[in-house]
C-alpha cells in the first residue's frame, strides 16, 4: 500500500534539500530525483535550506500544508528534522544525500537518493525511537570523547567522501588524543573509566558505515551504551578496522556494552557531544530514549 494512502494524506511531498550536503551531491542529483518522481506521477515541490533551523521550519510548515516532509540531505539535517517531528503523527521521508548516510543504512533505505525514491513512494511507516541529550534530540548515535575530535575534523574536511573522510579524521584525532576520565551515572549508580569514547547508540552505524553498535535496534525502546577504555594508540589503531564489521565488541578488556533507557555522562575535561554528524550539546549530558516517537518511511518489504 502507498504510504500516503496509509497515512490518509494527499499525494504531496515537500522535498527539503540541503544544497551543501555531500559536498553538493544533493544538488547534483536533484534533477534525477525530480525526474523519477515525475515518472512515478507524484506531486511534490522543492525547497532549499539555508540552515538546520530553516529546514525544521520547512518541515513544520509541510505538516500544516498536509504534505509529507522528505529530507534530501545527510544525517545532520535528517536528525534535526526527525527530532522536531518526534511525537507527531506525520512520517518522515528520507532521500539520503550526505557523506555518511548512516541512518538510511540502518533502516535499509538505499543510500543512492534516486534509488530511494521508489522506497519513498512504495514504502511503509516504521515507528523508531528517538534519543535526547540535554533536551536536544538525535536519531542515530550520540558519542563523546575521541569521537568528538574525529567528528570535528571530519566536518572540516571538504575533499574526501564516505567512510574515507572518517578514517582520515580518526587518524588525525588519534595523533593528539589524550585519555579522558569519564563518569557514568545510571539509576543512582556511578561508574568511572579512563579511555577514549562513550557511545550512546540508537542506530548501528556511524562514520559512513562503521558498525560501532552491532546489537543496537532502532525500535526496541532502548539505547546501546558502548565504552572504549584506555589502551595504547598502536593497539587502538590496529583494532580500528574491526569497527567496520562490528567485531571490536569482542575486545572485552577494553570495549564494554549494555542496553540502557537513559544515562548521565560527564568527563574530566570539557567535551562536545556529537550526534548524527553534528555537535549536539556539551558535557555533562543527560541522555534518554523516547520509544517509538517518530514514523519514518522505509522499504515496504519486511526483510
Amino acid at each position: 500500500m502507498n504510504v500516503l494512502a496509509e497515512a490518509n494524506y494527499e499525494a504531496n511531498y515537500l522535498l527539503i534539500v540541503n544544497p551543501k550536503a555531500g559536498s553538493g551531491r544533493s544538488g547534483r542529483l536533484l534533477p534525477d530525483i525530480e525526474q523519477r518522481l515525475d515518472e512515478l506521477r507524484q506531486v511534490f515541490r522543492v525547497e532549499r535550506t539555508r540552515s538546520l533551523e530553516h529546514g525544521i521550519d520547512l518541515a513544520l510548515g509541510a505538516i500544516e500544508a498536509k504534505e509529507i516532509p522528505v529530507v534530501v540531505s545527510g544525517d545532520g539535517l535528517i536528525g534535526a528534522v526527525g527530532g522536531a517531528l518526534a511525537g507527531s503523527t506525520v512520517p518522515l521521508g528520507i532521500l539520503p544525500a550526505g557523506r555518511g548516510n548512516d541512518l538510511a543504512r540502518g533502516l535499509g533505505i538505499p543510500t543512492d537518493p534516486v534509488e530511494a525514491v521508489d522506497c519513498l513512494v512504495g514504502g511503509r511507516v516504521r515507528q523508531i525511537d528517538v534519543g535526547e541529550a540535554n533536551g536536544e534530540r538525535f536519531l542515530g548515535i550520540a558519542s563523546v570523547g575521541f569521537d568528538s575530535e574525529a567528528n570535528r575534523i571530519a566536518n572540516e574536511s571538504r575533499f574526501l567522501k564516505g567512510s574515507l573522510v572518517y578514517a582520515f579524521a580518526a587518524l588525525r584525532a588519534l595523533a593528539h588524543w589524550k585519555a579522558a576520565r569519564f563518569t557514568l551515572a545510571e539509576g543512582g549508580r556511578r561508574s568511572r573509566f579512563t579511555g577514549y569514547t562513550v557511545v550512546i547508540a540508537n542506530n548501528r552505524f556511524y562514520g559512513g558505515g562503521m558498525m560501532v553498535a552491532p546489537d543496537a535496534e532502532i525500535d526496541d525502546g532502548r539505547l546501546n551504551l558502548i565504552t572504549i577504555g584506555d589502551s595504547s594508540k598502536l593497539r587502538f589503531l590496529l583494532n580500528l578496522p574491526k569497527v567496520f564489521k562490528g567485531t571490536h565488541v569482542t575486545l572485552e578488556d577494553t570495549v564494554k556494552q549494555r542496553r540502557i533507557a537513559g544515562i548521565e555522562v560527564s568527563a574530566s575535561r570539557p567535551m562536545t557531544v556529537y550526534a548524527d554528524g553534528d555537535p549536539l550539546t556539551e558535557l555533562p549530558a543527560k541522555i534518554r530514549v523516547l520509544p517509538g516517537a517518530l514514523g519514518v518511511i522505509v522499504p515496504g518489504d519486511e526483510a
